[in-house]
């Protein structure tokens, strides 16, 4: 991979609008893109995917489905038992990503071979509103990036802009756009009043090059971060999921470095550390999809939440490696574990949050003021 590549904006080889949504605004909108593109109308979503007919070659989201989320928008991170959760509110604005991800958990828990953007924005945000106003006492953190990546179709839709400017004007909630890709060029001139986070995930280089498809470069993701730090934003990194390969420890310490030498530590509101881990039933489909992948043939054995996880000394070595050079560069950037027991935390950093309400008051403090 280029050192600075950075991918190009996805382009759809078709575009289904489901016709409940074919007079909406950001369908005009993302239509405007695609003067050449033949469009088809189809009657409910729901069901088109299941009489949808991928072509011989195609395994990876290569069309687009314009339609209308049925659902709520907004919902709580449903969380593992037995393990932490930071209590983070799901907000689904789009499902599928165009990167290609060997790891991606979307390959087999979204059963839809069409990347969907849900044009009905105008109920999200009144669902948005209703639930900020009816609670002003509680605070949610929300973040856009767990069906989707939060700008790989930023181009596209370009709800980056009202979604940050929305939250600009609450005071009970922020959000976070966390993402491999680096289209942020509309965000940096926003007044959004620090209530916006920018994220990135991030992984050892080797990890990057091998296993994460067409996401842009580490070095184009840390250059945007500079972008976004300069534009006064705060800003988040996720190693989620780390990767037990050979010399890890060399990569993992070499992306630690290379963070704390293009951001200043006050203005990252967290990082998040996660170990490989999925659902046994998707171990089929990951292996096909990406049968050059080597990150499947480590020793994942079934945990208590039934994903295949690394054995439990595994995982600890990777956290507490990552802990103790993060802190080699910061002693108040907050640390935290995704999934994870508090027997883990303990091990790895020393301490654990008491139970996942008080880790939600820890990752809130970071971005209250």
């Amino acid at each position: 991979m280029n050192k600075n590549f950075i991918p190009d904006i996805f382009q759809p080889r078709r575009i289904f609008v489901e016709s409940g949504v074919s007079d909406l605004a950001m369908t005009r909108r993302i239509l405007q893109k695609f003067p050449h593109q033949t469009i088809e109308y189809i009657d409910d979503a729901n069901q088109f995917p299941a009489t949808f007919q991928l072509g011989s070659d195609e395994k990876w989201n290569h069309d687009l489905l314009l339609a209308k989320q049925r659902g709520p928008f907004l919902r709580l991170c449903p969380g593992t038992q037995k393990h932490l959760c930071c209590l983070y509110h799901n907000l689904d604005v789009a499902a599928g990503c165009d990167l290609g991800c060997s790891y991606c958990i979307l390959q087999g828990y979204l059963h839809n071979p069409l990347i969907t953007i849900y044009c009905n924005i105008g109920d999200m945000f009144t669902e948005l509103d209703n639930k900020l106003s009816q609670h002003p006492n509680s605070f949610y953190r929300i973040g856009t990036g767990e069906l989707t990546d939060s700008l790989t179709l930023e181009p596209i839709s370009e709800l980056g802009p009202e979604l940050v400017t929305f939250i600009s004007k609450r005071h009970n909630a922020i959000i976070e756009l966390k993402s491999k890709n680096v289209h942020l060029q509309p965000l940096l001139s926003l007044r959004h009043k620090r209530r916006t986070v920018l994220a990135w995930s991030l992984n050892a280089e080797t990890v990057t090059q091998s296993d994460e498809g067409k996401a842009a470069s580490i070095e184009a993701r840390l250059a945007a971060a500079r972008e976004a730090q300069n534009a006064g934003y705060k800003l988040a990194f996720h190693f989620d999921p780390m990767i037990d390969h050979e010399n890890w420890q060399i990569g993992y310490r070499d992306i630690v470095e290379r963070i704390f030498s293009t951001i200043q530590a006050d203005n990252i509101a967290w990082i998040s550390l996660g170990a490989l881990r999925y659902p046994s039933a998707f171990d089929e489909i990951m292996r096909a999809n990406h049968p050059r992948s080597r990150i499947f043939l480590g020793e994942l054995l079934p945990g208590v939440d039934k994903k295949l996880r690394y054995f439990r000394p595994i995982r600890v070595e990777l956290f507490r490696a990552m802990y103790s050079w993060i802190r080699s560069y910061s002693s108040t950037v907050f640390v935290y574990l995704c999934m994870e027991s508090r027997d883990v935390w303990q091990k790895a950093f020393g301490w654990a949050p008491r139970n996942s309400a008080e880790l939600k008051s820890l990752l809130d403090d970071c971005v209250l003021q």
